[in-house]
């Protein structure tokens, strides 16, 4: 069996270049994978957000609904 012995700096270098690759390279895939994740965070907080309300009924929202048509 081979053992690869593998410095923590050359690690964190390697992944600094990597993740810089993909910034200058890939800058559709990288702005794909931000979006997704501050959209993410905004329904987390929409989420909790509702959780901390009180509930409604079906027939509130659709009075609401109806009112905005």
């Amino acid at each position: 069996m081979v053992t690869i012995t593998v410095e923590e700096q050359g690690v964190k270098e390697l992944l600094k270049q990597a993740i810089l690759e993909l910034l200058e390279e890939r800058q559709d895939l990288f702005r794909e994978l931000l979006t997704e994740a501050i959209e993410g965070l905004g329904l987390i907080n929409a989420i909790k957000e509702g959780e901390a309300t009180s509930d409604v009924s079906k027939s509130e929202i659709l009075g609401i609904l109806a009112g905005a048509a």
